[in-house]
């Protein structure tokens, strides 16, 4: 895999969470890939090879597990991230159900963000394209 060809999926971007991870991809040639109902991300990753996903639990428009129970449907093993306002273990266990590589809290800390993608891309792709 070239960085250049690297792709992440969000969704759940009604907050400032699409500028904040930008700062992450800005120097990485990662696309982002926004989408806000669970039809645009089928859509997306159907027509594209996606990386990963983050999914934000609290999103209005579908709740961060029911995106993840549509993803796994089709696409079993792309790996996940979930945000949360609240990781209570009910949420923890769901998330470990449906194989979700990691559950962050909300407000999302941009370097601990970073440091979990930097280990799915090497754990899952060897490629070491969010190391700091």
């Amino acid at each position: 895999m070239t960085t250049d060809s690297v792709k992440v999926l969000i969704n759940g971007f009604d907050w400032a969470w699409p500028e904040a991870v930008r700062q992450i991809f800005k120097d990485r040639s990662v696309e982002l890939l926004m989408v806000k109902r669970p039809d645009e991300a089928l859509n997306v990753i159907q027509q594209r090879r996606i990386h990963t996903a983050i999914v934000d639990m609290d999103s209005k428009m579908l709740s961060g597990l029911s995106m993840i129970k549509i993803i796994r449907g089709s696409f079993p093993a792309l790996p996940c991230i979930l945000l949360t306002e609240a990781a209570e273990e009910k949420l923890l266990a769901a998330a470990l159900e449906l194989d979700v590589f990691s559950v962050m809290n909300k407000p999302v800390d941009i370097n601990l963000l970073q440091t979990q993608l930097h280990r799915l891309f090497v754990k899952r792709y060897n490629n070491y394209v969010f190391n700091s």
